[in-house]
Protein backbone atom coordinates (compact mmCIF):
# COMPACT_ATOMS: atom_id res chain seq x y z
CA UNK A 1 0.00 0.00 0.00
CA UNK A 2 0.94 3.17 -1.03
CA UNK A 3 1.48 6.35 1.09
CA UNK A 4 -1.29 8.42 -0.77
CA UNK A 5 -3.58 5.19 -1.11
CA UNK A 6 -3.50 4.72 2.80
CA UNK A 7 -5.08 8.75 2.41
CA UNK A 8 -7.25 7.56 0.77
CA UNK A 9 -8.64 4.18 2.54
CA UNK A 10 -9.47 5.95 5.63
CA UNK A 11 -6.43 5.41 7.67
CA UNK A 12 -6.18 8.31 10.04
CA UNK A 13 -2.87 10.22 9.00
CA UNK A 14 -1.39 11.20 12.27
CA UNK A 15 -0.89 15.20 13.07
CA UNK A 16 2.46 16.52 12.73
CA UNK A 17 3.52 16.77 16.33
CA UNK A 18 5.60 20.09 15.09
CA UNK A 19 2.61 21.90 14.26
CA UNK A 20 1.67 24.81 16.12
CA UNK A 21 -1.08 24.17 18.20
CA UNK A 22 -3.79 26.34 20.43
CA UNK A 23 -3.23 24.31 23.29
CA UNK A 24 -1.67 27.13 25.99
CA UNK A 25 1.90 25.90 27.08
CA UNK A 26 2.04 25.42 30.60
CA UNK A 27 5.50 26.79 32.74
CA UNK A 28 8.25 24.56 32.17
CA UNK A 29 11.94 24.56 33.15
CA UNK A 30 14.30 22.47 32.51
CA UNK A 31 18.24 23.34 33.98
CA UNK A 32 21.59 21.91 31.95
CA UNK A 33 23.45 22.03 35.44
CA UNK A 34 27.11 21.29 33.79
CA UNK A 35 26.50 24.13 31.56
CA UNK A 36 24.69 25.87 34.13
CA UNK A 37 21.76 27.20 32.01
CA UNK A 38 17.96 27.10 32.70
CA UNK A 39 15.70 27.56 29.82
CA UNK A 40 12.06 28.50 31.14
CA UNK A 41 8.49 28.36 28.83
CA UNK A 42 4.88 29.22 29.44
CA UNK A 43 2.10 31.10 27.76
CA UNK A 44 1.16 33.78 29.59
CA UNK A 45 -2.28 35.55 29.47
CA UNK A 46 -1.55 39.09 28.31
CA UNK A 47 0.32 40.93 25.27
CA UNK A 48 3.84 41.00 25.23
CA UNK A 49 3.22 44.19 25.82
CA UNK A 50 1.48 43.93 28.83
CA UNK A 51 4.28 41.04 29.73
CA UNK A 52 6.90 43.47 28.92
CA UNK A 53 5.42 46.02 31.59
CA UNK A 54 4.78 43.65 34.39
CA UNK A 55 8.28 41.99 34.51
CA UNK A 56 10.12 46.17 34.14
CA UNK A 57 7.87 48.10 36.26
CA UNK A 58 6.89 47.78 40.01
CA UNK A 59 3.90 45.96 38.79
CA UNK A 60 6.62 43.17 40.06
CA UNK A 61 5.64 43.52 43.75
CA UNK A 62 2.31 42.68 42.58
CA UNK A 63 2.70 39.45 41.63
CA UNK A 64 6.34 38.22 41.63
CA UNK A 65 5.75 36.40 45.75
CA UNK A 66 6.31 33.17 46.94
CA UNK A 67 3.38 32.49 50.14
CA UNK A 68 5.51 31.59 53.21
CA UNK A 69 8.70 32.21 51.58
CA UNK A 70 9.25 35.43 50.09
CA UNK A 71 8.14 38.31 48.47
CA UNK A 72 9.30 41.33 46.10
CA UNK A 73 9.20 44.81 47.13
CA UNK A 74 11.28 48.78 46.72
CA UNK A 75 11.36 47.76 42.84
CA UNK A 76 13.76 50.07 41.13
CA UNK A 77 14.46 49.82 37.56
CA UNK A 78 15.62 52.84 34.57
CA UNK A 79 14.28 50.46 31.72
CA UNK A 80 16.90 51.01 29.05
CA UNK A 81 20.25 49.16 27.88
CA UNK A 82 22.82 50.21 30.77
CA UNK A 83 19.89 51.01 32.76
CA UNK A 84 20.11 49.29 36.58
CA UNK A 85 17.36 47.94 39.01
CA UNK A 86 17.52 46.81 41.96
CA UNK A 87 14.41 44.95 44.38
CA UNK A 88 14.25 43.71 48.03
CA UNK A 89 13.77 40.09 48.50
CA UNK A 90 11.78 40.04 52.37
CA UNK A 91 12.08 36.82 53.52
CA UNK A 92 9.52 34.98 55.47
CA UNK A 93 11.34 35.41 58.80
CA UNK A 94 11.49 39.28 58.32
CA UNK A 95 15.16 39.04 56.51
CA UNK A 96 16.09 41.04 53.15
CA UNK A 97 18.66 39.69 50.39
CA UNK A 98 18.94 42.42 48.04
CA UNK A 99 18.96 41.79 44.05
CA UNK A 100 20.21 44.53 41.19
CA UNK A 101 21.46 44.24 37.97
CA UNK A 102 21.46 46.09 34.69
CA UNK A 103 19.65 45.89 31.63
CA UNK A 104 21.89 44.49 28.98
CA UNK A 105 19.75 44.54 25.83
CA UNK A 106 15.75 46.16 26.06
CA UNK A 107 14.02 45.45 22.49
CA UNK A 108 10.28 46.65 23.73
CA UNK A 109 8.43 44.41 23.49
CA UNK A 110 9.77 41.49 22.38
CA UNK A 111 12.89 41.14 24.48
CA UNK A 112 14.95 41.57 27.96
CA UNK A 113 18.38 40.22 28.85
CA UNK A 114 19.60 41.87 32.12
CA UNK A 115 21.89 40.85 34.78
CA UNK A 116 21.03 39.69 38.33
CA UNK A 117 22.96 39.39 41.11
CA UNK A 118 22.42 38.57 44.96
CA UNK A 119 24.10 40.07 48.21
CA UNK A 120 23.70 36.40 49.78
CA UNK A 121 22.13 33.74 47.84
CA UNK A 122 22.00 30.70 49.81
CA UNK A 123 23.48 28.59 46.19
CA UNK A 124 24.95 31.91 44.49
CA UNK A 125 26.42 33.40 47.28
CA UNK A 126 27.17 36.90 45.02
CA UNK A 127 27.62 35.25 41.71
CA UNK A 128 25.78 37.16 38.63
CA UNK A 129 23.97 35.65 36.77
CA UNK A 130 22.12 36.84 32.69
CA UNK A 131 18.33 36.21 32.33
CA UNK A 132 17.15 37.20 28.93
CA UNK A 133 13.12 36.93 28.29
CA UNK A 134 11.90 36.96 24.82
CA UNK A 135 7.61 37.51 24.14
CA UNK A 136 5.92 35.67 21.02
CA UNK A 137 2.49 36.72 20.45
CA UNK A 138 0.51 33.28 20.73
CA UNK A 139 -2.76 31.90 20.65
CA UNK A 140 -3.38 32.11 24.03
CA UNK A 141 -1.37 35.59 24.98
CA UNK A 142 2.33 35.40 25.01
CA UNK A 143 4.88 32.43 24.56
CA UNK A 144 7.55 33.64 27.01
CA UNK A 145 11.02 31.57 27.05
CA UNK A 146 13.33 32.34 29.86
CA UNK A 147 17.10 31.74 29.31
CA UNK A 148 18.99 32.15 32.97
CA UNK A 149 22.72 31.57 32.79
CA UNK A 150 25.62 31.59 34.60
CA UNK A 151 25.33 28.62 36.98
CA UNK A 152 28.45 26.93 36.09
CA UNK A 153 29.72 24.95 39.17
CA UNK A 154 26.41 25.35 40.86
CA UNK A 155 24.52 23.11 39.31
CA UNK A 156 22.27 22.39 42.12
CA UNK A 157 21.50 26.34 42.50
CA UNK A 158 20.48 25.57 37.95
CA UNK A 159 18.11 22.74 39.19
CA UNK A 160 16.54 24.90 42.29
CA UNK A 161 16.16 27.76 40.05
CA UNK A 162 14.46 25.82 37.37
CA UNK A 163 11.85 25.06 39.66
CA UNK A 164 11.37 28.48 41.01
CA UNK A 165 10.77 29.47 37.50
CA UNK A 166 8.17 27.34 37.12
CA UNK A 167 6.23 29.28 39.57
CA UNK A 168 7.24 32.69 38.26
CA UNK A 169 5.76 32.33 35.36
CA UNK A 170 2.62 30.64 36.94
CA UNK A 171 2.16 33.46 39.19
CA UNK A 172 2.63 35.98 35.89
CA UNK A 173 0.56 34.09 34.22
CA UNK A 174 -2.23 34.68 37.03
CA UNK A 175 -1.59 37.68 37.82
CA UNK A 176 -2.24 39.01 34.09
CA UNK A 177 -5.13 37.02 34.03
CA UNK A 178 -6.78 38.50 36.88
CA UNK A 179 -5.78 41.92 35.38
CA UNK A 180 -7.43 41.14 31.53
CA UNK A 181 -10.80 40.10 33.73
CA UNK A 182 -10.93 43.09 35.90
CA UNK A 183 -10.21 45.14 32.81
CA UNK A 184 -13.49 43.19 31.37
Amino acid sequence: MTDESKHTTGIKKETDFRAPTAAKKLPRAVADGANGIIIAVADIAGSPEQVFHALTTNEVEQWWRYPGHYYQKDWKADVRTCGRWSVAVELSNGNLVNAWGEFCEVNFPNKIVMTRRFDSHPFLGDRETTITYRFEPAPCGTLVTVRDEGFIGRSQAAYGNAEIWEHVLGWLDAYLQREGASRN
